[in-house]
């Protein structure tokens, strides 16, 4: 697999590869909310200024009520950011990842000088691993974790003087899943957030630490002022708000992922998994498949780890469902 296509949404290498403008292209390669709520209207000086005390305060309220969080929670500009920043807090120890899943994670934690261990579920974490990462529900198969497992997972880790570490960069069209409202308390928890995926705003870059009042000082710490712009603030604030009144995009999700799954199945795809904002199948012609794909430019993500997996973001509407169809029988 070309190298440029290792992570979703690299449609400059699949232009330069299997030819076509942007604007031909059906990218289902990410895990991105493919249809986001319309901009709001931005002061002018959005632009032109420094973020005030007053934007981070508006943003930050606006993010503890939609994720019903009651304690601490640090802006970020994305939640790469984050998973990038967060090891280089605690020194050099044994670290867990649940696996397979994003890579990012192993790649920061060995950067940072860790020793990474892949675990295959909860089990089979090392008794001596005093960090730990999961990313629930998982990308790219969607599986969950169960919150009691979970919180006495954080239980044992705070004996170890650990931290449990929960990537839910796909939780928020799935929140009885989320560990959100348990970061306030005791437990060692840090709760990642990605509010350009659920929002379909990528390119906005920001994301949200949750977690105790001591590592979300050291977290800001890290970020330094300013760290997010003042239209990601503006922009933020006001989705959260109006997704917390209306529940609107995350029932739209969910339409989403229906017309998604039922594509594939229709087309004689063994669905593996998902959430509700990507599918994941499993076939041992998947190779092809994605080859027979980008031919026809539409764009998914195959993983070089296990080549009998395509992971399709979800399709926006009878259209595009038509055209994946059509270019799946072909």
């Amino acid at each position: 697999m070309d190298a440029a296509l290792k992570h979703g949404g690299a449609l400059d290498a699949a232009i330069a590869r299997w030819g076509g403008q942007r604007a031909d292209w059906l990218d289902l390669s990410t895990g991105i909310n493919p249809q986001p709520l319309p901009l709001p209207e931005l002061r002018a000086d959005a632009w032109s200024r420094l973020p005030e005390a007053a934007d981070e305060a508006a943003l930050a309220d606006a993010a503890r009520a939609f994720y019903g969080v009651a304690g601490s929670i640090v802006a970020a500009p994305g939640t790469q950011a984050l998973i990038g920043l967060w090891p280089h807090l605690f020194a050099p120890r044994r670290a867990a990842i649940l696996c397979p899943t994003y890579e990012e994670h192993r790649h920061a934690l060995v950067l940072a000088g860790h020793d990474a261990v892949a675990c295959a579920g909860l089990d089979d974490i090392p008794a001596d691993a005093s960090l730990v990462v999961v990313v629930n529900p998982n990308n790219p198969d969607g599986r969950r974790y169960d919150r009691p497992a979970l919180l006495a997972l954080a239980e044992r880790l705070l004996e170890r003087d650990g931290l449990l570490v929960v990537d839910e960069a796909f939780a928020d069209a799935d929140p009885a899943c989320s560990l959100a409202g348990d970061t306030a308390g005791p437990l060692p928890i840090l709760v990642l957030k990605s509010f350009g995926k659920y929002f379909g705003y990528a390119g906005l870059r920001l994301g949200f630490a949750l977690c105790g009042n001591a590592l979300a000082g050291r977290i800001a710490g890290r970020l330094g002022p300013w760290a997010v712009s003042g239209p990601a603030m503006a922009v933020g604030a006001a989705a959260l708000r109006a997704e917390a009144a209306t529940g609107a995009v995350r029932a739209r999700l969910e339409a989403q992922a229906r017309m998604t799954r039922e594509t594939l199945s229709t087309a004689g795809l063994a669905i593996a998994g998902g959430t509700a904002m990507f599918t994941l199948v499993r076939d041992e012609g998947a190779g092809a498949i994605f080859e027979r794909l980008a031919a026809r430019h539409i764009l998914t993500r195959p993983f070089a780890y296990e080549p009998a997996w395509l992971r399709f973001g979800n399709i926006r509407d009878d259209i595009e469902a038509e055209r994946l169809a059509g270019a799946l029988c072909c």
